[in-house]
């Protein structure tokens, strides 16, 4: 029998799919977060006391300044409403109106002093050597960290008119008039001294971030102003202040807020005597509620301190926002 070979067709190759990872267990999905009411459960009770020792006392400022609210209502409870009454007595009050002055100057003199010498410790301090700047700045910190009634009975020892050192340095130095100088007996002593020792509490925390904003200008900008000639008074309008203004100006506003509130160092130092020389709003407050139990008034005169101080810092807001804008 004849042999057929039997002639095959050419196969095409199949394409096999290239070896994978071994299989494994079929991958779970994440669950997705559920709305649930648990986190804000959570921070409840932060909220609630933060509202009740801000914002109740806030309310009852105001609800007690609308009564005729005296030490007899304080005991029994049963205030009458009289709405703005209290209101218009002090408005007519000349006396509120030359502490609201002093309040102002006050506020003024401190802030312009504390930001100027801020400004002038943190450039210091970014020039120094790196244990010159610790040397600073742990100064800084440590009369930062001094309590208000500390510092100011301190204040009160250096400048007593009998064992204070202040009068003992200046006699010694041939001064003969400061010899036993009474200088919280005089009013316009007085003032300076508490503003010296609200400076002197003030400026470590603004120097300080001021000098930690300073620390984020790029050294560039500094060497291209150098190379094209530029002062150091030049360098600071043109190249820092630019780059520190938002900062420059929260620590403002913070200051504006720090010392129009001042109270501790007036209360313990003078009580703002002598007469009404180291007197605004704050002392003049409790200064009306304290000498004849008229917590009505002296609650109103809260409540205008906060209006008054809530205005400034308004007009200071809209005023920087429109310097942004314009720099945009």
């Amino acid at each position: 029998m004849p042999v057929i070979s039997e002639r095959t067709a050419p196969r095409t190759p199949r394409h096999r799919p290239a070896p994978g990872p071994p299989a494994g267990p079929p991958e779970r999905r994440r669950p997705r977060p559920s709305h649930s009411l648990w986190p804000y459960a959570l921070i409840a009770p932060a909220i609630a006391g933060m509202l009740y020792l801000l914002l109740y006392p806030l309310l009852r400022a105001v609800l007690i300044s609308l009564q005729d609210f005296r030490l007899r209502q304080l005991i029994s409870g049963d205030a009458e409403f009289v709405g703005l009454r209290n209101y218009r007595t002090l408005l007519s009050d000349p006396r509120f109106w030359e502490v609201t002055g002093r309040t102002f100057v006050f506020m003024t003199v401190n802030v312009v002093l504390i930001m100027v010498i801020s400004t002038l410790v943190a450039l210091m301090t970014e020039r120094l050597t790196k244990a010159g700047r610790t040397v600073v700045l742990g100064a800084l910190v440590l009369a930062w960290a001094m309590p208000v009634v500390a510092a100011t009975t301190v204040f009160q020892w250096l400048f007593h008119s009998e064992f204070g050192i202040v009068n003992q340095s200046l006699t010694s130095l041939g001064f003969d008039s400061f010899e036993r100088y009474p200088w919280f007996a005089d009013g316009t002593a007085a003032f300076v001294i508490l503003v010296v020792l609200i400076v002197w509490q003030s400026v470590p925390f603004a120097a300080i971030t001021l000098y930690s904003a300073l620390t984020t200008v790029p050294t560039e900008l500094y060497e291209s102003a150098r190379l094209d000639g530029a002062s150091g008074a030049r360098i600071f309008r043109s190249v820092t202040f630019p780059m520190l203004r938002p900062i420059f100006l929260l620590v403002c506003s913070l200051e504006v807020i720090w010392t129009f509130k001042a109270f501790v160092q007036i209360w313990v130092m003078t009580r703002g005597g002598p007469g009404d020389a180291t007197t605004i709003l704050p002392v003049y407050a409790v200064q009306t509620a304290l000498s004849s139990q008229r917590y009505d008034l002296g609650s109103a005169a809260s409540m205008l301190t906060v209006v008054l101080m809530s205005g400034v810092l308004v007009l200071y807001f809209r005023q920087m926002l429109r310097q942004e804008d314009e720099s945009r």
